[in-house]
């Protein structure tokens, strides 16, 4: 039998896909089933809700209507329709809601009827989620210039503590929590964050009771041992509990397999009154960008402050050579420029689309999960619009990456492709943003995938100075182990936000 698994702050699903997908050796069967999802964004959910239509069939049978509505030869109504019952099941397991204290937020009391619906009297269950990050970013706070973080004035600090709410209520067997490398130096006035939280995680009903009344539930929680899934214990307390310095709490996922540096913080629990010692993961070698963008076709960008078609986006990025923007640059630099112009053509899949037939699609790694037969192409593929002064940055930083194996900082560009802004000079003296514009390196792990993508594609520039371009959804979806036929619903900022927050 499955075992059930909540996931609350679900993103698109990153984290509970993982879990899906793992299957018994033996059976084949699914291991976990995910039997509620809780998102607050209208498009993650909906995506969040496909994707559990996708999972109410066993590994391999999902219909061919699945892949007629991700080709847009069907709707989505017409999908669920010729589908009812597994729609209807989707459509129970995945609830929009938003978690938190006050009359805007659902209610702890309808949450708690839902989990409990959901759960059906099962006691062997997970509980994972990641509470909402920003505000414990490093980038975040200096930003927002704080050194002290203040739950009165975001309330995104605080809103763990709905999940230590589930804990102490709920009692899951084990959790899993993911969040920002940021906990390790993000402070309160009362105490450093992540003392906190592993503090109230361990006996859950002490800090549920500090926030709220008792209310006649009955709270009997034995409280939970928290582990890291990186390191040995450095010491035990005296109730025999592991102890962990807060940097064993860090994973490094480059060293784990996965084609980016994304780091963060995950915090296993397992309840006290069950005896299990969890192992540790093994290091693997790094998986360059290549590994994972090879296979998929290659596009071109478009224009975004000008009448696009091939040939005008070709002779826009040829006028990367007009007289004085390569003068003052690396020779060796000048020459890959030009070599790189020769090669420009036009692709047989221009800018991309929602859906592309293409019968070439393939991956450098793990091919039986990123793939997917039955898709006959690639969906969330396509380009986004770009300046022409843009493009000329793009083409020479890739030419750049490609001769000095390093994405350029500002100070590298030739004074003609500099932008005029304010904090240009800042950046070119090494102050803050000296890497406004970075390429992701062929040979190396993508640097994090942030939501931040869907603002504008500077730090995830395309390595391939023919394509001139940033990243597409399904690159960056890609990037954060997203397997091919994972469709990301919404327009594509949204798809983009989606990708950006999900927690693989």
């Amino acid at each position: 039998m499955e075992i059930p698994i909540i996931d609350i702050f679900a993103g698109p699903g990153g984290l509970g896909e993982g879990f899906s997908a793992l299957l018994h050796s033996e059976t084949k069967r699914r291991v976990f089933k995910i039997v509620l999802s809780v998102e607050k964004d209208e498009y993650a959910h909906q995506t969040l809700t496909l994707r559990s239509f996708f999972r109410q069939f066993a590994s391999g049978e999902v219909p061919s209507d699945y892949y007629e509505f991700v080709k847009g030869n069907i709707s989505l109504a017409e999908l669920y329709k010729k589908w009812p019952v597994q729609a209807g099941k989707a459509k129970a397991e995945v609830w929009l809601a938003e978690l938190g204290d006050g009359k805007e937020f659902v209610s702890n009391k309808t949450v708690d009827e839902k989990i409990k619906e959901a759960l059906s009297g099962r006691k062997d269950w997970l509980l994972i989620g990641c509470p909402p990050c920003q505000a414990y970013s490093v980038v975040g706070r200096s930003r927002r210039q704080e050194k002290i973080l203040d739950e009165k004035k975001d309330e995104r600090v605080g809103l763990y503590k709905q999940y230590l709410r589930i804990l102490a209520i709920h009692n899951p067997a084990v959790f899993v929590m993911e969040n920002v490398k940021g906990l390790l130096s993000a402070k309160t006035q009362e105490s450093p964050v992540l003392s906190k939280i592993l503090s109230d995680l361990a006996d859950p009903v002490k800090a549920y009771l500090s926030e709220y009344r008792n209310n006649g539930i009955k709270l009997d929680c034995p409280g939970y041992r928290i582990y890291s899934l990186v390191a040995e214990p450095v010491s035990f307390d005296a109730n025999d509990n592991p102890v962990f310095r807060q940097e064993d709490f860090i994973i490094y996922s480059e060293k784990y397999g996965i084609p980016q540096t994304r780091h963060r913080v995950i915090l296993l629990g397992i309840r006290n009154d069950i005896d299990h010692k969890p192992g540790i993961l093994k290091t693997q070698k790094e998986i360059p960008v290549s590994s994972v963008l090879s296979g998929l076709p290659k596009l071109r960008s478009t224009l975004s402050k000008a009448r696009d078609n091939g040939e005008t986006w070709k002779a826009s990025v040829k006028k990367i050579l007009s007289k004085g923007v390569l003068s003052d640059i690396d020779e060796e630099v000048k020459q890959e420029t030009v070599r790189q112009l020769d090669k420009i053509a036009l692709h047989q899949k221009e800018s991309g689309g929602e859906y592309l037939p293409y019968t070439k699609t393939g991956t450098g790694y793990c091919l039986d999960w990123y793939l997917d037969e039955k898709l006959d192409g690639v969906c969330n593929h396509v380009s986004r619009g770009h300046m022409e002064s843009d493009l000329l940055r793009y083409f020479f930083a890739s030419c750049f990456a490609k001769v000095k194996k390093r994405s350029p900082k500002l100070e590298d560009f030739p004074f003609a492709l500099l932008p005029a802004h304010k904090n240009v000079q800042a950046g070119i003296e090494g102050k803050k943003f000296a890497d406004r514009f970075r390429v992701q390196l062929w040979d190396s792990p993508c640097k994090t995938i942030t939501s931040h993508i869907s603002k504008d594609g500077h730090y995830y520039i395309h390595p391939d100075p023919t394509q001139c371009r940033s990243f597409t959804v399904r690159e960056a979806a890609r990037i954060q182990t997203f397997p091919d036929n994972y469709y990301f619903r919404g327009q594509r900022a949204s798809q983009f936000i989606q990708v950006g927050n999900a927690y693989n």
